[in-house]
């Protein structure tokens, strides 16, 4: 980070601890810079999003849908190195869900041949800006050649940073299906003797899910307007603050992504409670 940082008077001591946090993990982050407006301790440490829109942006362009996943693609390295810059440390992408399957035969084929291409092309990236990747979801009907990229990138770039900022994709991912196999695992354990049903809580059963080990997040963004959730982190997104916006997920830039941190800074997050002073 910049010599603002240090000069800024202005920042309070959260923003500090933040500022630190986030150059342990991200050392090339500039919040100060990059989002200037916005006070680093309002800044979502993990964001996850819904990214929608790109057969819809395809059709609009008179093209086949197929060229809206591509662009969307270039969406999402824009997207990431920009939460990169801002300092986010976690960002989640529902990439392929189980309910996909029902779409087109043709279509699920190039989604999945572009899931292969984009693991074995953006790898360098990823390890230049010391990306962990991390994948969530049911291993069952992904093609052997989607699961082998997977993995490969998942191993090199833990291999690469032990302690650096993390892309989550959500492949073939359900968020019924992860609470369902998070049951199972409970309730296997509970016939073994290894708990007893008194040991589940909140944590406990947090620490069965895909997402174990990671924050919850703060700011779940969905693109193209549609208003719901679609099956999506149910448990996870609990007190995360939702951002819709009108934009198709190719035309989605740098400055969206500004514009939907302001709006979640802008937010009183009670989780529950009362705000400060009432």
């Amino acid at each position: 980070m910049g010599d603002s940082v240090e000069s800024n008077a202005a920042l309070s001591e959260q923003d500090r601890a933040v500022l630190a946090r986030i150059a342990k993990v991200m050392p090339e982050a500039d919040p100060l810079r990059h989002i200037p407006d916005v006070s680093p301790s309002r800044i979502p440490r993990h964001i996850a999003i819904i990214m929608d829109g790109n057969g819809r942006w395809a059709v609009k362009q008179d093209k086949p849908r197929q060229f809206g996943h591509q662009r969307g693609a270039e969406t999402v390295r824009r997207v990431i190195a920009e939460a990169g810059r801002i300092g986010v440390e976690f960002v989640t992408l529902y990439s392929f869900s189980t309910e996909n399957w029902k779409r087109p035969e043709d279509e699920i084929r190039d989604l999945m041949a572009l899931c292969e291409l984009y693991c074995h092309s953006q790898l360098p990236e990823l390890l230049e800006h010391k990306i962990r990747v991390r994948v969530i979801g049911r291993r069952e009907g992904l093609p052997d050649g989607v699961l082998a990229a997977l993995d490969n990138l998942v191993t090199k770039t833990h291999e690469n940073s032990s302690n650096g900022p993390t892309l989550c994709l959500a492949i073939n991912y359900g968020s019924r299906e992860e609470i369902l196999d998070a049951v199972r695992s409970l309730a296997r354990k509970a016939a073994s003797d290894e708990i007893v049903p008194e040991d589940i809580d909140a944590d406990l059963f947090s620490d069965s899910l895909y997402t174990s080990g990671m924050p919850d997040p703060d700011l779940l963004i969905r693109t193209a307007g549609e208003m719901r959730i679609s099956n999506y982190l149910l448990w996870q997104i609990s007190y995360a603050e939702l951002y819709v916006t009108d934009t198709l997920w190719p035309e989605f830039m740098e400055e969206d992504l500004h514009d939907a941190i302001r709006a979640f800074a802008g937010r009183d997050r009670r989780f529950g409670g009362l705000s400060k002073g009432k």
